[in-house]
């Protein structure tokens, strides 16, 4: 059957388009999100003031936006490095377990004895947790031509199945009641709360820095360039005689970083143990959140933002309206798709057909 349409690719996109595609995609979102609140019976108006007031009418709910925002700035900033390079990383979920159980294993041996610079050494083996969980991808890409889309997500599964077994096993709290858990921190190893009455920790300043400094790196740097030329135009890069090599590692070691850094904050910070359900998806969601910031450092510290509101509302929606908490993942999923249909049409027109002459 063929279709009355077409899409016709433009010859040069509008930019003030590209970069209002994810206000337009947020507005739909918004509007969809409240017809949704609409057919279940409750007043559309609460959609906004659940998901986008309420968090933020206290300096406790500002605490709780940056902190659920925190592990998917770095998480994003990461991915964006790599997608620029054209590296599918689609695992920073398990590199941010990976990361968790790093960071939680170095913060498991504090004592009440240990200094405040433990906190360091945690950041630090998440960090390479992270880094060595994405090797593995890079590896396998490297030595052996695999998808890295494949790997990097099936290395999910196994870095959840990995810290099921250390909570459920070695790493079990003994004192827990049963609970696959393990032991709560010790202080030294937490980390430290940046102001008093919310819980936001020192993972925010460093999910600041790494924005701040992925921006700088692209704008400035010779590795960023290298990266953003791969993307745009790979034989040209080869003619340059970039390495192919040196850019994948690069990309996915960095990205591996940032998430596993991640995973150790949100282990060390809010969550204060290890536990099977470290992260509520902030690996996938960090996808989402990359392509809505345009892949830029400072645009994913917004639309961080914005998807950190979206957890917190599915919270709320839980606990004041009664409301299944998987309307975090109906936002999630409808942000995604109205931004793919507004980059659809940013970047190609609608030509109808012409009728069939009737002879």
């Amino acid at each position: 059957m063929t279709l009355p349409f077409a899409l016709v690719p433009r010859a040069a996109p509008s930019q003030v388009a590209v970069w209002l595609s994810p206000l337009v995609a947020l507005a739909a979102t918004v509007a969809c999100g409240m017809l949704l609140f609409g057919l279940l019976g409750r007043s559309p108006w609460q959609a906004v003031a659940v998901f986008f007031v309420e968090p933020l009418v206290s300096l406790r709910g500002w605490g709780e936006v940056g902190l659920k925002a925190t592990p998917l700035v770095l998480c994003a900033v990461g991915l964006a490095l790599c997608f620029r390079a054209n590296v599918w990383n689609i695992g920073a979920e398990g590199q941010l377990i990976a990361g968790a159980i790093a960071g939680g294993g170095v913060a498991l041996l504090a004592t009440k004895d240990s200094g405040g610079a433990l906190v360091g050494a945690v950041i630090i083996a998440a960090g390479a947790g992270g880094m060595a969980w994405a090797a593995l991808t890079a590896w396998l890409r490297d030595r052996f031509h695999a998808n890295e889309i494949l790997v990097s997500l099936m290395l999910v599964y196994v870095a959840q199945l990995l810290l099921s077994h250390l909570v459920h096993g070695p790493w079990k709290d003994p004192a827990g009641f049963g609970f696959p858990q393990s032991q709560l921190f010790e202080r030294a190893a937490r980390m430290p709360i940046l102001f008093a009455g919310t819980r936001l920790h020192l993972g925010f300043a460093l999910a600041l820095i790494a924005a701040a400094a992925a921006w700088l790196l692209l704008a400035r740097g010779f590795i960023g360039f290298q990266l953003r030329v791969a993307g745009l135009a790979p034989q040209a890069a080869r003619y340059a005689g970039f390495s192919e090599r040196r850019i994948l590692w690069t990309a996915l070691l960095a990205s591996g970083a940032l998430a596993g850094i991640a995973g150790g904050a949100e282990a060390a910070g809010p969550v204060g143990q290890l536990t099977p359900s470290i992260s509520p998806g902030y690996g996938f969601a960090a996808i989402i959140v990359a392509f809505v910031g345009r892949l830029h450092p400072l645009g994913i510290v917004g639309a961080a933002f914005v998807m950190a509101l979206f957890y917190i509302g599915g919270e709320l929606a839980q606990s004041r309206l009664g409301l299944p908490s998987s309307l975090t993942g109906v936002y999630q999923g409808l942000l995604l798709l109205f931004l793919l249909a507004c980059d659809t049409f940013v970047h190609h027109r609608l030509r109808w057909r012409r009728a069939a002459a009737v002879g």
